[in-house]
């Protein structure tokens, strides 16, 4: 079954909770649906945590699911059939309309609500919180759609056809609202007066520590930088040093919403979707693109993923296959209680080290290895067995093949290996479109000369030999609405977006 209805609620408890939480005697009309509240009854302190709700709902959820499988993290199961179209590239105009319009509708045009509210009141905390979430929910969109509608949307009945802006003029803009977030006196800002009631319950991401966003703005700036090296060389690395310039700090902690509970709808959204709401743990396994990396490592986190040691896999795509051992094939690991990242600490890591090798700013090594050890620590391990002297992870010494990988082979490597983790799959996907790596195999995974880790065609691609997707098609709900969306014949799951190699 390729769609079905969210049904993610939590944020109708959360607001509710937020609400009731702030002292307010006005209670909410229980006909008004709190994730759309009316304009005149919205404040900050609803309509960000609505946006940070539609955020989780629609990119936190099967989002994940496509790239957990384009990554090749894990596979359609041989004994079931949920994920065959990811698997086999067969993604169509009628798959994820609800994330599409969750992610868009719900999440941008809440942040946004929040930002015009916020302004009114010179409230600058909601401002740079809710500019720093619309940018980070936007880039989702464009890197996997390429166009969305931004200059001329969220306008309502003044314009119901926006037009489609081109990803680079769309990431211009959002560094400047990121900017003009980060311009903002913070200091004028009391969240412990009556003047910003429900503030840290209303934070679900850093409960109303500034600091930390005024990081995640930082590094939400610099994942946009990096995005365009390989189209906009110069902006970006004017972009990048400027910053450094200015002494800005990055994320040494998770952007990440955690306080998941075990109920339908308040759980991790991925596990929702994939678990919960299919009644069903078997419907992703274990790749053999990721397990034979892992174990070829001796990696302790082929635990925490899969539940073993050595996990049984299946080569990517193989469903139909009949290999015995893939009816043993180990299963990915969820739980209700996973956290869904924005950005994690080591993937801040990970691009500051990108940045200390492509421009000299900063320490590589050091910052490397922050990155593998905030990637295990994640999983409840230590990190410095692999990163030391002679470990598996050595800077500087990873091999693959027989051959040492570059400086940023082996971040994007490690940065690979750690966004399997935390509803975070999808960027992994984005990364190999923008660096290239991990590699993409000469052969598939049966064949012997096959090097762990490197990626393989789909064994049930329906692409022409030798394709990967690179994006996806224009939803229904978009095309059917707007008549400025542009054609799928023009934009196949095939053309790269407008950042990628």
């Amino acid at each position: 079954m390729k769609t079905r209805i969210n049904k993610y609620k939590a944020g109708i408890i959360a607001l509710a909770l937020v609400v009731a939480g702030t002292g307010c005697k006005k209670q909410l009309d229980i006909n008004q649906d709190p994730n759309f509240p009316s304009v005149d009854q919205s404040t900050p302190q609803i309509t960000f945590p609505a946006g940070l709700l539609g955020t989780l709902g629609g990119q936190a959820s099967d989002y994940q699911i496509l790239g957990g499988i384009w990554a090749q993290y894990f596979t359609q199961s041989s004994v079931s059939a949920q994920y065959k179209y990811i698997d086999g590239y067969n993604v169509q105009s009628s798959d994820f309309n609800t994330s599409y319009a969750n992610s868009f509708s719900r999440a941008i045009n809440s942040y946004q609500l929040t930002v015009d509210k916020a302004t009114l009141n010179a409230d600058w905390s909601y401002y740079l919180m809710a500019q720093t979430m619309k940018a980070y929910s936007t880039s989702f969109l464009v890197d996997l759609y390429d166009q969305i509608p931004y200059t001329e949307a969220l306008q309502g009945a003044k314009n119901l056809q926006p037009k489609f802006d081109d990803g680079y003029t769309i990431y211009q803009a959002l560094i400047d609202s990121i900017n003009q977030g980060l311009s903002k006196d913070l200091s004028l800002i009391s969240v412990s007066t009556s003047a910003t009631p429900g503030f840290s319950a209303s934070d679900l991401v850093f409960a109303g520590d500034l600091d930390k966003w005024t990081a995640f703005a930082n590094t939400m700036k610099l994942k946009l930088y990096l995005r365009m090296v390989n189209k906009h060389a110069d902006v970006a690395q004017a972009g990048i040093k400027a910053m450094y310039d200015e002494g800005v700090q990055f994320l040494t902690s998770d952007a990440s919403i955690t306080n998941f509970t075990d109920a339908p709808g308040l759980d991790n959204p991925m596990f929702d979707f994939n678990i919960r709401s299919l009644n069903t743990t078997t419907n992703i396994k274990a790749s053999r693109t990721f397990t034979t990396w892992l174990t070829g490592n001796a990696d302790p986190r082929a635990v925490s993923y899969f539940g073993a040691a050595s996990p049984i896999g299946i080569n990517q795509g193989d469903y139909a296959g009949t290999d015995p051992t893939y009816n043993n094939a180990a299963v990915f690991v969820q739980k209700y209680n996973d956290p869904a990242y924005f950005i994690s600490a080591a993937e801040s890591y990970f691009m500051q080290a990108e940045v200390a090798v492509r421009y000299g700013l900063g320490d590589a090594k050091s910052l490397y290895d922050a990155g593998v050890t905030a990637a295990f620590a994640a999983v409840g391990l230590d990190a410095s067995s692999f990163i030391n002297a002679g470990g598996k992870y050595e800077w500087g010494k990873e091999m693959e093949g027989g051959v040492a990988l570059t400086p940023l082979e082996q971040i994007i490597r490690q940065k690979w290996a750690s966004l399997a983790y935390g509803a975070h799959q999808l960027e992994a996907f984005f990364e190999k479109n923008r660096t290239g790596f991990p590699k993409t195999s000469a052969v598939y995974s049966t064949n012997a000369s096959y090097i762990p880790g490197q990626l393989v065609v789909s064994a049930s691609s329906s692409l022409s030999p030798g394709q990967f997707p690179k994006r996806l098609v224009f939803p229904d709900n978009e095309r059917q609405r707007n008549n400025n969306t542009p054609s799928i014949s023009d934009n196949p799951i095939t053309k790269p977006v407008w950042w990628s190699l």
